[in-house]
């Protein structure tokens, strides 16, 4: 009997690969099997962590300029014999690095994760996932091509500074000194927003006011964001900017596919790409999978769905397991999803079943239970 376990992480108690290692030990409690535990996220916050642990990489810190200019220390996966790198722009750019008071769109800046790419660049990463969710910025994503060697000038031919607002002041783009290995380099990008760079359903629009856009400073950056797409379109002869995910991570998106050719995929569907799961479900008998809350949300853009729907394609039954299991779960059974579990088998506070050890000991129990049903 071979089994596959690709389970998300259980935020807050453990991570992918600690959940899917338990849920193994529950099945050969019970039977003997193979059993391929497999690392899942769905593109979010978790998803360097699980291809790290799970390909035995390393994660490598680096200092770079904040979103506002302040020094962090932001951290990526590193696979040496993939030549990969595993980013979440947040790490550099993102909005908790931000105090709310101090929200500042005029001036915050993606530069920091232009140098996080430039170093992985600098080892000798050539294949690039990135996750782009939760940034503080709106700035297109010039922040980062500048650090990436783009040159932004203005009327005078003069730099021009970071941050949204300067968008409005560039008149050339020039490329001479852009990072040699830049052009070698693929970038994959999680995704799971479809607007567009401009207008009512752009960036400024529906993500900015979450990072401190008010109806002042819309309009200016509406426009900056404008100037910078014509200047894009003039300069590349290419125009992403209707493109679905162009406004994502306050135009980040429309940087990275104008400038860099970066191709952006629904997260879980990258990262199950990535990990070529499908491969393992081809002779598969049985896949559990789940995360800490399944709901019908778990079918839309989340590793559980992305499991389901490439086991299903295969006639592999599917057994989701999930902290807490809602009512309205029962939509993935309409899918296909052949049965959930709620983990929890006594009634105890939130923060005693969110803890480390109770979460895997009651995975391996449920798990065992499971298990000695079906065989």
């Amino acid at each position: 009997m071979k089994i596959v376990v690709a389970i998300d992480s259980f935020k807050g108690s453990l991570s992918s690969l600690e959940a899917g290692e338990a849920v193994k030990e529950g099945i050969l409690k019970a039977v003997d099997a193979e059993v391929l535990v497999r690392p899942m996220a769905d593109g979010g916050e978790g998803t360097t962590e699980a291809f790290v642990t799970g390909y035995g990489g390393e994660f490598v810190s680096v200092p770079v300029s904040g979103p506002l200019g302040i020094e962090v220390l932001a951290t990526y996966g590193y696979l040496a014999e993939k030549e990969t790198a595993i980013m979440e722009m947040a790490s550099s750019s993102g909005i908790t690095l931000v105090k709310e008071g101090d929200k500042d769109p005029l001036k915050a800046s993606t530069y920091g994760f232009g140098q996080l790419i430039g170093h992985a660049l600098d080892k000798g990463c050539r294949n690039f996932i990135l996750g782009i969710g939760g940034s503080a910025t709106n700035d297109g994503g010039v922040g980062m091509l500048m650090a990436l060697g783009y040159e932004f000038l203005d009327e005078e031919g003069k730099p021009v500074p970071l941050g949204g607002e300067a968008l409005g002041k560039i008149r050339s783009i020039g490329s001479l000194h852009v990072h040699p290995k830049l052009s070698d380099a693929r970038f994959s990008v999680a995704c799971d927003v479809n607007n567009p760079l401009l207008g009512e359903r752009g960036a400024t629009f529906i993500y900015g006011p979450q990072k401190g856009v008010t109806d002042t400073t819309r309009p200016v950056l509406e426009a900056a964001m404008k100037n910078f797409a014509d200047i894009t379109s003039e300069t590349l002869g290419m125009d992403h900017r209707n493109h679905p995910g162009a406004g994502a991570a306050g135009g980040l998106g429309f940087a990275l596919m104008s400038y860099m050719g970066a191709e952006l995929k629904e997260g879980v569907s990258l990262v199950l790409e990535a990990i070529r799961l499908e491969e393992e479900l081809m002779d598969a008998d049985l896949v559990f999978t789940g995360e800490g809350r399944i709901d019908a949300q778990s079918a839309m853009g989340k590793a559980p769905g992305g499991v389901l729907k490439l086991a299903k394609k295969h006639g592999v039954r599917v057994i989701g397991l999930g902290g807490s299991v809602t009512a309205d779960a029962h939509l993935l059974n309409d899918i296909g999803m052949d049965a959930c579990f709620s983990i929890l088998n006594e009634i105890v506070s939130l923060e005693e079943a969110m803890n480390r050890d109770t979460a895997r000991k009651n995975l391996i129990q449920t798990t065992e239970q499971i298990m000695r049903l079906l065989v």
